[in-house]
């Protein structure tokens, strides 16, 4: 193991912040960055956010001349422990991101390290118009950099086309421990500015020592390295040799920042298939999916992907039943893309190779995937795999740790057949999946890293995986390098002539030792710094039930912990595009804004670090949830589900016990309370709020002065809009009577049978339950909501005497939620199944997933499972044959902005199911939290946040529609916003599209606009 002298912060930071560069060492900041997407925890001494190349250059210097590790970051997705470590962390991602050149003719890209794989593939498909893209694709894609692409040597699912990101490189420009700036080439390493005469005297030194390192070595580079096609582990010094003609820009990838820190590189491009097709093929179980491998290959697949049953049933109890669809009958999977220049013969080949695979007579069943839309969700599967298999659905875990071992791909099935005897003789069990036509597999496993005697198992396994992986002639690592995972086991990999090659390559470049020690060579040992060692036993006290859905545990360990703990760092709420998590992370770039790195303050919180000691009134833990705003998006979007607003709600209840709240947690936190005040004066409230006045009493509530606010409904409002919606129904009614009660608004005389309904001894029909929002901002919407529920010709009651307790739960007045809760649960909870329809989306997801989480009685669960979103029902009566109104005029387009809470709870397809119902033909889906999300959009602090969150998705999809196309926002909050982007355009409830009253009425305002109030 290599010795540094402990790092001193004042030395570094003090040099580095007279050049003009902050070092952040904040506890905080700290926390963030003490993980990976590993099982390790290294806290640094500070963290660093270059610009540019000559900034790493001042830094790594400094660094140097203060003996000071550095530790080279990008998306911090290694699952080998490559992005943690010791002294000063460089994080390149946040502005060190862009592409500086695109060479069409010659098939290169320059870009920096910084920038996202799958932003970097975007901008070049874009320029080149579909033609050319970047190549390597790990499921991280959508997070994962260039830079930590280059250090790690990451592969991807279409590998068995594209290899690695070896293959892929032309130059590289780094930075050496000295702070030397050099290109690494196809040919050689030189000054990468030829008039810097210390570079060039370094480059030529260096180059004389390669060229000697590489004559003592030439039979083992010949015999030991580059055998198979995933031989991750260890240098790749094979490129040095004379055939390969001296490219040490291959040589320096897979170097896992042990030789120097890239600051620019110029990759390959290549041409992007024109057609390409899925083929999923189902299997009893992996190992006779691999045994097909060989057969599969003849057909020259781009890539050969394979999933296990374990992440598939995880990936339907977390987010729905419809979540994975189109897969043929099986235990196990595997993905085969074909792809090429004719869809006519890549269909052909795709049907030759499912008929000779029926006839080897290993598959269970296959199909051929040619709809994009499908294909897209298929591949989600695999790509959260990782994610998904690390909180199983039976409530069990599983770790990374031996996740990425590879072998031959001919010699795959026999591995695994091994593979999994030693599992079971160990009293493990793994969740695997991988690149199985190339021959790697990822295995997650079900190791005990909490207690001594786990941790024994642990050592012991991987001990003999290694030794196994190695008897089969394959690798330890063959995708996610060696890092503090598997470096120490590099010497059953290798013989000792070889480790000393790997150890002289390393002091050629780092004579040091600086740059991320503990790996590769003179590594620490493998089961030291893991993150769950050492976390005290504590039982903390929490007002949600945060054990798991499964409730299958059994290790007795605290729900708060386990659930702080779910963050395994995938780091997925870092990605640009897809989903909705996370909105904050998104706006500000920044690592503390992200669930990740909200999660990884919280879990040294648990540990009691010093990073972060305070417990429940942590001001480092109160500081990174600031941004977060409690759009519950993560809990949906993570593959471990972490659910970042219950998390804040329990924290804010424990950080504010005894201390004076935000202004705001009084004047929008009891909102509920206020609109029982304001419900009987709304003409002078909201004459007040309209004048000069208003801004100083938002001012004093705090409450940001740049947002127009609502208008007040007086409380009767809404009661009005119900008689009318009753009055105005047809008396010929189809079907049973329908009653429309507990409105407190006067009725039609009820029949018997009504009578029955209101008492709740009929279970047809469904209960309208009129909110909060609604009654005291919309209570139109009430009225559309009724006329469209009588409209269905089954019977409906209606509920307005409870309230969910949205506003407190937000804002962690837990006691007060709970009270109003249990209220709810008793009113609502009437005998029948009844589905409770409730108006607005985000309490119809409070009353089904925060009642019973804080209400722990029957009722509660009784009244959750029957909640439903105004468009999950409308959606519910359409499946089962229900059409709208004739009347109601359809619109041929829709701006769709779902509210979060609704995209969380009840699923992201909701409104695009009620949608086809409605006969809407195109739906512009502005994927996204709209920025207000409750509280947050309107206090004083987050105002601009929550504008750059609304410039994400609905603000562009708003200003690329015309003014006359609805803009369909079931969320208040979301409506909210609509009007702060556009004052003449107004928001509507899916409610309001479907009753053909509140649909005229928006044409006829369409038409002759009007100031939004």
């Amino acid at each position: 193991m290599t010795q540094i002298a402990p790092p001193t912060t004042q030395a570094v930071t003090a040099i580095l912040l007279e050049a003009g560069i902050e070092v952040d060492t904040s506890p905080r900041r700290l926390a963030e960055y003490s993980y990976d997407a590993s099982n390790y925890r290294v806290e640094p001494i500070g963290v660093v956010f270059p610009h540019d190349a000559d900034q790493v250059a001042a830094i790594i210097q400094a660094c140097h001349e203060t003996g000071t590790p550095v530790t080279g970051r990008g998306g911090g997705t290694s699952m080998a422990g490559n992005a943690v470590g010791p002294g000063l962390v460089i994080d390149t991602s946040r502005f060190f991101n862009d592409v500086l050149e695109i060479d069409e003719e010659n098939l290169w890209v320059d870009v920096e390290p910084g920038m996202v794989l799958a932003t970097l593939s975007a901008r070049i498909e874009a320029h080149t118009s579909g033609r050319l893209t970047f190549a390597p694709d790990p499921s991280s894609k959508n997070r994962a950099t260039v830079g930590g692409a280059i250090g790690n040597d990451a592969c991807g699912n279409h590998s068995v086309r594209y290899g690695r990101t070896s293959d892929h490189v032309v130059e590289i420009d780094l930075v050496t421990v000295e702070g030397r700036r050099l290109t690494a080439t196809a040919s050689g390493v030189r000054a990468t500015n030829a008039n810097d005469v210390a570079a060039v005297r370094h480059a030529a030194a260096m180059t004389d020592s390669l060229e000697s390192l590489v004559q003592e070595n030439l039979a083992g580079f010949r015999t030991d390295l580059g055998q198979i096609q995933r031989q991750v582990s260890g240098y790749h010094l094979e490129h040095l040799l004379p055939e390969k003609g001296f490219n040490i820009a291959r040589a320096f990838v897979g170097s896992e920042g042990t030789c120097g820190l890239v600051v620019r590189a110029r990759m390959a491009l290549v041409q992007k298939p024109a057609s390409a097709l899925l083929l999923c093929v189902g299997y009893p179980d992996v190992v006779e999916a691999a045994r097909d491998i060989e057969t599969i290959l003849e057909f020259s697949p781009a890539a050969v992907e394979g999933i296990d049953d374990a992440i598939v049933a995880t990936m339907k109890s977390r987010r729905g039943e419809d979540s994975v669809t189109g897969l043929p009958e099986g235990k196990a999977w595997l993905y085969i893309d074909l792809d090429g220049t004719d869809p006519e013969s890549v269909r052909t080949q795709a049907g030759n190779l499912l008929e000779k695979l029926r006839g080897i007579g290993r598959m269970v069943d296959g199909r051929v995937v040619p709809d994009t839309v499908e294909r897209a969700s298929l591949w989600r599967v695999r790509e959260d795999g990782a994610g998904l298999s690390a909180r199983l659905s039976t409530g069990g875990e599983s770790w990374p740790g031996w996740e990425d071992s590879a072998v031959a791909p001919a010699k795959l099935a026999d591995y695994l057949a091994d593979f999994r005897d030693l599992l079971a003789d160990h009293g493990l069990q793994g969740v695997m999946y991988g690149h199985f036509g190339a021959g790697c597999m990822h295995v997650r496993i079900t190791y005990d890293l909490r207690s001594d005697a786990g941790r024994k198992v642990f050592r012991e396994f991987t001990a003999a995986a290694a030794a196994l992986v190695v008897s089969h002639g394959g690798s330890l690592s063959g995708e996610h390098g060696d890092g503090r995972a598997r470096s120490e086991f590099l010497p059953l990999m290798y013989s000792p002539a070889m480790l000393t090659a790997f150890e002289d390559f390393r002091a050629i470049w780092d004579p040091t030792g600086l740059l991320n020690p503990g790996v590769m060579t003179s590594p620490d040992a493998f089961d030291e710094n893991l993150l769950l060692a050492g976390v005290p036993e504590r039982q903390w006290r929490t007002s949600f039930d945060l054990t798991p859905a499964s409730g299958k545990t059994g290790d007795g360990l605290d729900p708060f912990v386990r659930a702080v703990q779910g963050c395994i760092g995938i780091g997925r709420c870092r990605s640009a595009t897809g989903g909705v998590m996370c909105p904050s992370y998104r706006a500000t770039g920044d690592e503390k804004d992200s669930t990740r790195g909200r999660s990884r303050v919280l879990q040294d919180m648990v540990r009691g670090a010093k990073t972060v000691e305070e417990g429940w009134k942590s001001k480092e833990v109160r500081e990174v949830l600031d941004l977060c705003l409690s759009c519950k998006a993560c809990s949906t979007d993570c593959p471990t589900g972490v659910d970042m607003a219950t998390y804040k709600s329990e924290f804010f209840s424990h950080y504010y016990a005894g201390r004076m709240r935000p202004l705001s947690h009084f004047s929008l936190g009891w909102l509920p309370r206020w609109l029982k005040i304001t419900g009987r004066v709304a003409p002078l409230v909201n004459a007040v709020m309209g004048s000069p006045l208003g801004k100083l009493v938002s001012a004093a509530g705090g409450l940001t002065t740049q947002r127009a606010l609502p208008r007040f409904a007086s409380g009767s409002a809404w009661r009005r809009e119900v008689d009318a919606a009753l009055a105005a129904a047809p008396r010929q009614r189809v079907g049973p009577p329908r009653t429309l009660a507990g409105s407190g608004a006067r009725t039609p005389r009820a029949t018997a049978t009504e009578n029955d309904a209101v008492a709740g001894r009929d279970t047809a029909g469904a209960v309208l339950f009129v909110d909060t929002f609604t009654r005291g901002f919309r209570p139109e919407v009430a009225g559309a909501a009724a006329r469209v529920m009588v409209g269905t010709g089954e019977p409906v009651t209606c509920s307005a005497e409870a309230c969910c307790g949205l506003t407190y739960i937000s804002t962690g007045q837990l006691g007060t939620a709970r009270r109003l809760l249990n209220q709810a649960a008793r009113v609502l909870d009437d005998g029948t199944e009844r589905p409770i329809v409730v108006i607005e989306p985000s309490c119809a997801a409070a009353l089904s997933k925060d009642l019973p989480e804080l209400v722990h009685t029957d009722a509660a669960r009784r009244v959750a499972a029957r909640v439903r979103s105004f468009a999950g029902h409308i959606a519910a009566l359409a499946a089962d044959g229900w059409t709208p109104a004739p009347a109601a005029p359809v619109p041929a387009s829709v701006v769709l902005q779902t509210h979060c809470h609704e995209y969380s709870v009840f699923g992201a397809a909701i409104q695009r199911r009620a949608l086809a119902a409605l006969g809407v033909a195109n739906v512009t889906d502005a994927t996204g939290c709209c920025g207000v999300a409750g509280n947050f959009g309107f206090e004083a602090d987050h105002y601009e946040v929550s504008m750059k969150v609304a410039d994400l998705a609905l603000a562009p999809a708003m200003a690329d529609s015309e003014p006359e196309v609805p803009v369909l926002a079931d969320g208040f909050s979301c409506t909210m916003q609509v009007a702060q982007l556009d004052a003449g355009r107004r928001g509507l409830h899916l409610a309001e599209l479907l009753d053909p009253q509140s649909a005229t009425d928006h044409l006829r305002s369409t038409t002759h606009p009007k100031e939004h109030p």
